[in-house]
């Protein structure tokens, strides 16, 4: 019997961890296949306070689990694969490698997963050009062009963004109308450095090394042609990774955001927790999932000492 396990060990994930293993429950840290999550895919981190040269994802998340395993969390690389959520602890984890674990307490911390291309070019460039997060790593890119894809709200915030860093911004949608609030595509349209390219989808990351174009595709005359560019930012939204626990009984959205009650980390499963992005369809930035895995480890201690 566990009494507590944390499903992830991104941002959210560790600092639970640091956080749950500080007041003594030894919380064992389900880490899966590829730990660290998305952040440990960015390069260089250089928004998350307290390192003023920048950090590597990969070095802050793996300085976080180090800190977290200090204190007497387990970290172990495994996944959880099924789930049977009871009315009320313990709960029920079947794991990758085929174990059956229960546990008092659950923190759910599985993050989310960023809608890609899926073209010849893009998982290679990943990291040297081709990313999903213009906060994160649109300030690399002064003075150079950027193609942003996609046609929603992200979309055109993330060209908005970039305008403040790239000598030029290219928006490559694949159909004339737009997903995006009315007002979001008028302001993309009157900046001065965004252009448009409507009815053309990128087939092809171009690229040694490093990003230097894209192929493009009219969707309506079927033509290609290349548009030269030092990076590529998908902005076709997130994919929450909590379908395992939503099938199980945890309340999502429509969208498969785990629902939190607004003032804590509770869902609605008694003893069970969420934080970080698989929690949060607005922000995901790696300083907000680490206050929400904070919040959930305070949260389940504070559950633990009351049942």
């Amino acid at each position: 019997m566990e009494t507590l396990v944390i499903a992830g060990n991104g941002p959210a994930g560790c600092t639970a961890a640091v956080y749950a293993a500080r007041a003594g429950l030894s919380p064992l840290v389900l880490a899966g296949n590829t730990p660290g999550g998305l952040l440990t895919q960015t390069s260089e981190v250089e928004n998350f306070p307290g390192f003023a040269d920048g950090i590597t994802g990969f070095d802050l998340v793996m300085n976080m689990q180090t800190q977290a395993e200090k204190f007497g969390a387990r970290v172990e690389y495994e996944s959880i694969t099924a789930v049977d959520f009871r009315p009320a602890p313990p709960h029920k984890l079947t794991l990758s490698d085929g174990r059956v674990i229960e546990t008092k307490v659950l923190i759910i911390a599985s993050g989310a997963a960023p809608r890609y291309l899926g073209v010849p070019g893009e998982d290679r460039l990943r990291g040297n050009g081709v990313s999903a997060c213009a906060t994160c790593d649109g300030a690399f890119y002064k003075d150079l062009p950027v193609v942003v894809a996609g046609g929603g709200d992200s979309a055109m915030e993330e060209a908005l963004f970039l305008t403040r860093f790239a000598s030029e911004v290219h928006l490559v949608h694949r159909r004339d109308q737009f997903r995006a609030s009315r007002i979001m595509v008028e302001r993309a349209q009157n900046h001065p450095k965004i252009t448009f390219h409507l009815n053309a989808r990128i087939v092809e990351v171009l690229g040694e090394n490093n990003v230097s174009g894209v192929k493009l595709e009219d969707t309506v005359s079927g033509e290609f042609s290349e548009l030269p560019c030092r990076a590529v930012f998908a902005a076709l939204g997130h994919l929450p990774c909590s379908e395992i626990f939503a099938r199980a009984g945890i309340k999502a959205d429509r969208s498969g955001y785990i629902i939190t009650d607004g003032h804590t980390a509770s869902t609605n499963i008694p003893g069970v927790f969420a934080a970080g992005d698989c929690a949060d369809p607005r922000y995901r930035q790696a300083i907000i999932a680490a206050g929400s895995g904070a919040k959930a480890a305070m949260d389940a201690e504070k559950f633990l000492a009351e049942h």
